[in-house]
C-alpha cells in the first residue's frame, strides 16, 4: 500500500439533480487518513474536493477522456466498434449531440467542484480563523475553482460565472458570462492560490497542492489564450525554483515506481489495499478504462482511449518514447507466441486482446505492474493520475520564448526535454539548432505532441494554434468544423434553466 496522502470517500452529498444510475456524479465527502493535518478548520471540506478531482467525469473516466483526448488525431475511442459507439460518433466523428450524457456529466461534475470550492472560500472569509492552515485551505479551494472553470471555458466557451455560495438552487440559474470574465476569475483564483500555497510539503502530504502547481497551471491557462509573456513568466518562475527536474528516465515516469518523482508538479493520488483492492473510495478507474480489453489475465479493462497509427508514425526514428507511449498487443495467443512478436518493457508481457477490438495499440501511460495486479486486481485502481509534469512546464517556456523572439532560450528549454528523451544515446533525437522562428515553432509543437502524447490536451493545442481543421481533416476526421472547437451546452441544463441559458452558436 502506498503510504502518502489520499482521500477516503465516506459519504455522498447530492448537488443539484443527478442521474441515480451514476454514483460518481455526486459530491464525495472524505477524511484525512494520516492523523492530524496541519491545522485549520476547513480541511475535511478541502479533502472532499481532492476526491472529486479524480472523479470519473473529471479526470479518470471515459467522460473526461472523450472530451480531452478522443477529439485529436492521435487518439480514438478504441475497444470494439459496438462498445460505446455513441461516444465514437460524438467525439471521434464530431457528430455533436446536445443530449449526450457525457457533456451533461462533465458540466455538472465541474460545477459540483465549483460549488464546493465556493462553500470553502465563503466559510473561511466569514470565519475568524486566519491561521496558516486555514489560508492554505483557502488557496487549495481557489485552485480547485480555477481548475473546474478552466475545464468549462475550454470545453464550452461562455458559461455561468458562479463565484458565491448558494443557499437555493435558483441562485445559480444565471446567464452565461463572457469568456474574458471567466478567465478573469481564473486569474484571480490562481493568484490567490499562489499567495497561500506552500512551495513544498513534507513527505506524508505528497499530493497536496503547492505554489508550483498553481503557478504551472496558471501558465497553462495563459497558454490556452496565447498570452506569451505571462505564460513565459509563469513557466520560468516554476523552472527557476529548482524544485523540479527531468532526472527521472522517461521509461520510469508512468510506472508505479515513478509516481511523485522530481518531475511531478501535480499528481492525483490513488491507491489500493487488501480490503479495498479496486475501489473508487481510495483509487480511480483511470487505468481500468484504458486497460487491455481481453479475457482472463488480459482482462485489464475497457480498452478505451487508444493511440492511433497516426501518432505511432509521428515519432522520430529511434525515439525511446514511442515504446513507452504505445502498448503493443496481439489478437490471439498464436500471434503472441510468434518468434518476432514484440514484448512490452519492463515486464516482457505480450498481452492478448479480444479479436474484435478496433484499435492498433493501448495507452502505455496507463499500463500496470503485473505484481500489483496479482496482489490487488487487474483494474489498476492504484495508478496515480499525472496532471502537470515538469516537462510540460519546460515546453511551455520553450514555446512562449520562441513566440516572444527569444530563440536562444527556446532552444535551451527544448533541448532539456529532448536530452532526457535520448536516455544517454547520442545517436538519436538530434539537437534542434534552427533559429528560424517558424521552423522552431514546428519543432516545439512536435515535441509537445510526442512528449505529452495521450496526456489529455492535444485537441486543445490544435485549437489554440488555429490548425485543428487542417490537422483533423488530414487525419480523416473530416466532420470537424470550426464550431466543433466548443461543445454544445447540455440540453438538460438549458431545459432546467427555463431559457436563461442560451445554446452555443450553430447547435
Amino acid at each position: 500500500m502506498k503510504q502518502y496522502f489520499f482521500i477516503i470517500i465516506t459519504s455522498f452529498l447530492l448537488i443539484g439533480q443527478y442521474s441515480c444510475s451514476d454514483l460518481l456524479e455526486q459530491e464525495p465527502q472524505g477524511q484525512w487518513n494520516e492523523g492530524d493535518a496541519i491545522g485549520g478548520g476547513f480541511e475535511a471540506a478541502v479533502f472532499d474536493i481532492y476526491a472529486q478531482l479524480r472523479g470519473f467525469h473529471i479526470t479518470s473516466g471515459n467522460t473526461a477522456l472523450a472530451i480531452h483526448s478522443f477529439r485529436s488525431e492521435d487518439t480514438e475511442k478504441g475497444s470494439t466498434a459496438a462498445d460505446g459507439s455513441a461516444f465514437a460518433l460524438m467525439y471521434d466523428d464530431f457528430d455533436y449531440n446536445t443530449g449526450n450524457s457525457a457533456i451533461g456529466n462533465y458540466w455538472s461534475s465541474n460545477y459540483a467542484i465549483i460549488h464546493a470550492a465556493n462553500n470553502v472560500i465563503d466559510d473561511i472569509e466569514n470565519s475568524a480563523d486566519v491561521g496558516e492552515g486555514t489560508l492554505i485551505n483557502k488557496g487549495e479551494a481557489h485552485f480547485f475553482r480555477a481548475f473546474a472553470y478552466f475545464n468549462l471555458v475550454r470545453a464550452f466557451g461562455e458559461v455561468p460565472l458562479i463565484d458565491f455560495k448558494i443557499s437555493d438552487a435558483q441562485e445559480a440559474n444565471i446567464p452565461k458570462s463572457p469568456v474574458a470574465d471567466i478567465y478573469g476569475l481564473i486569474d484571480a483564483d490562481l493568484t490567490s492560490a499562489e499567495e497561500y500555497l506552500p512551495q513544498t510539503w513534507e513527505s506524508r502530504y505528497i499530493g497536496r497542492l503547492t505554489w508550483g502547481a498553481a503557478r504551472a497551471f496558471h501558465a497553462r491557462t495563459y497558454m490556452m489564450r496565447n498570452d506569451w509573456q505571462n505564460m513565459y513568466t509563469a513557466a520560468t518562475e516554476v523552472i527557476n525554483t529548482g524544485i523540479y527536474d527531468l532526472n527521472t528516465p522517461f521509461n520510469k515516469i508512468f510506472r508505479e515506481d515513478g509516481e511523485n518523482s522530481s518531475e511531478s508538479v501535480f499528481e492525483l493520488q490513488c491507491t489500493s489495499t487488501a480490503s479495498l483492492p479496486g475501489s473508487n473510495e481510495i483509487g480511480s478507474q483511470f487505468a481500468q478504462v484504458q486497460g487491455i480489453r481481453g479475457a482472463g489475465q488480459w482482462n485489464l479493462g475497457w480498452g478505451w482511449n487508444t493511440p492511433t497509427e497516426i501518432l505511432a508514425n509521428a515519432f522520430e526514428e529511434g525515439d525511446p518514447r514511442k515504446d513507452e507511449t504505445l502498448l503493443y498487443f496481439y489478437k490471439s495467443q498464436a500471434e503472441a507466441d510468434a518468434p518476432d512478436a514484440k514484448a512490452n518493457e519492463p515486464w516482457g508481457e505480450k498481452p492478448v486482446a479480444s479479436s474484435t477490438v478496433v484499435n492498433a495499440y493501448y495507452n502505455k501511460k496507463a499500463y500496470t505492474n503485473p505484481a500489483w495486479r496479482a496482489m490487488y486486481t487487474n483494474g489498476g485502481f492504484w495508478v496515480n493520475i499525472r496532471i502537470i509534469r515538469f516537462a510540460d512546464v519546460v515546453l511551455m517556456a520553450a514555446e512562449s520564448a520562441n513566440e516572444l523572439g527569444n530563440t536562444s532560450a527556446a532552444l535551451t528549454y527544448l533541448e532539456m526535454v529532448r536530452n532526457r528523451a535520448r536516455g544517454g544515446n547520442p545517436d538519436i533525437l538530434p539537437q534542434v539548432t534552427t533559429t528560424d522562428q517558424a521552423q522552431l515553432r514546428d519543432a516545439i509543437r512536435h515535441e509537445r505532441r510526442i512528449e505529452l502524447a495521450m496526456e489529455f490536451d492535444r485537441f486543445y493545442d490544435l485549437v489554440r494554434w488555429g490548425i485543428a481543421q487542417e490537422v483533423l481533416h488530414a487525419a480523416g476526421k473530416t466532420n470537424y468544423q470550426a464550431r466543433h472547437a466548443l461543445l454544445p451546452i447540455p440540453q438538460v441544463e438549458i431545459d432546467k434553466s427555463d431559457g436563461v441559458l442560451v445554446q452555443n452558436p450553430n447547435y
